[in-house]
């Protein structure tokens, strides 16, 4: 069995689960997640707890144990308190602005890059950093890494757009350079 898929997840106060044939709902004070679960996954919802159970013990099913654990818990804690992906823009020139639903990344090239942020993703813009925030983790982090896939981080200079606490690692330049 998994360690982490044995732990229960508390459910808080103001979040309701609901387990409805192999869709697994959860609504809490900032939304609504739902979850497809797994055949092999047995999830049982207490008062204030959700917890995860697998009938056999083969690789793949221990696996699953552990993963469909930490998606609830990413459900549960999503709708409660939300999550947040701070990417960095380093660079001369380098900047974005946020109209509406639409970020606009200048990253020097010749034109500007228009990036739709998907529906349950908001973004708030300070000059050459923006923070995402989301209650789906998932979402988030494929969007922060759409996002950071337009101009990833060069090592000789570091420019590009990177995560918050992201560490590049610099090469050296031309061997005759000081």
């Amino acid at each position: 069995m998994s360690r982490i898929g044995k732990k229960p997840v508390p459910i808080p106060k103001g979040v309701e689960v609901k387990l409805n044939g192999d869709l697994l709902t959860v609504k809490g004070p900032k939304g609504e997640l739902k979850q497809k679960v797994h055949p092999k996954v047995n999830i049982e919802i207490d008062q204030d707890e959700v917890r995860v159970s697998v009938g056999e013990s083969t690789k793949q099913v221990r696996a699953l144990h552990g993963l469909y654990r930490v998606l609830v818990n990413n459900m549960v804690t999503g709708v409660t308190k939300g999550f947040e992906k701070s990417l960095e823009i380093v660079g001369v020139g380098y900047r974005v602005e946020l109209s509406g639903k639409v970020a606009t990344f200048h990253l020097g090239y010749s034109h500007p890059i228009e990036f739709p942020l998907p529906d349950g993703v908001d973004a708030k813009v300070e000059r050459t950093k923006i923070t995402l925030m989301s209650i789906d983790k998932e979402l988030l982090g494929q969007t922060a890494a759409s996002i950071r896939r337009l101009r990833p981080p060069e090592p000789y200079k570091g420019k590009g757009i990177r995560y918050e606490n992201e560490v590049i690692r610099r090469k050296a330049g031309k061997a005759g350079a000081k």
